[in-house]
């Protein structure tokens, strides 16, 4: 029950917007799921986009869904380079008070090299060893209350190498979901992207401490779910 009344706010990726997401928010509430809001950054673009700038804009936004709703705390959907705002907001922003899952869809957190095909100030961000991804990369001084499901594939085209969509990061909780044949674009309306988001949620809201967890259901034994967790927890 607290999982379903608990806010969804689903970030799309570069050069998209919130249609994005129509498949997937439709499916989460026949799920049950009432409270499903995705973020339009019609700004976001690969000419003028900005990270740092979009996730203080997203966190203005969770504060008017969490005023509107009455909600303490949101779930976060991050399609691609959503995924990437979203865990600016977290990690350097103060977002982990008030994102309680945040699960990330193709996201390239260790960089693509299809980000050197366009010179902007924007992909210049999402090339490995960038300046963003470096810093989003150390330790960070406090734990961090968000925790981390990262969903990617390995036939994403845009993600190159595809494995630079996976998350270990010392400071952070981190479930993944492999997928062995979806597309970039693809992955928001996977179905089994979208079984991911589910359990990833609702884990979060039934249990303060997950156990390790081999696999899921709905996930061949080839795909199977890893959990990495950070020193001390």
């Amino acid at each position: 029950m607290e999982a379903a009344g608990t806010p969804i706010v689903l970030v799309h990726g570069i050069g998209d917007n919130r249609s994005a997401f129509a498949v997937l928010s439709g499916a989460l509430r026949r799920r049950g799921f009432g409270v499903v809001h995705a973020v339009n950054y019609s700004v976001l673009t690969a000419l003028t986009g900005d990270v740092r700038r979009s996730a203080a804009l997203l966190g203005e936004h969770v504060e008017r869904v969490c005023e509107q709703t009455g909600a303490d705390r949101v779930h976060v959907v991050g399609h691609s380079l959503g995924g990437l705002i979203a865990r600016y907001y977290v990690q350097r922003l103060h977002g982990d008070a008030r994102v309680r899952t945040l699960v990330t869809l193709g996201t390239p957190h260790g960089g693509t090299l299809t980000a050197y095909l366009f010179p902007t100030p924007l992909t210049r961000q999402l090339r490995p060893g960038s300046d963003l991804l470096s810093e989003l990369a150390e330790p960070s001084p406090r734990p961090c209350r968000t925790r981390f499901a990262v969903v990617w594939s390995e036939m994403d085209q845009v993600v190159v190498p595809q494995r630079n969509a996976r998350l270990e990061h010392p400071s952070l909780v981190v479930e993944e979901y492999r997928i062995r044949d979806s597309g970039h674009l693809s992955l928001s309306v996977d179905g089994r992207a979208l079984h991911a988001v589910v359990s990833a949620i609702t884990r979060s809201d039934d249990i303060q401490d997950h156990p390790i967890v081999p696999g899921r259901p709905g996930f061949s034994s080839a795909d199977m779910t890893q959990s990495h967790r950070p020193s001390g927890l």
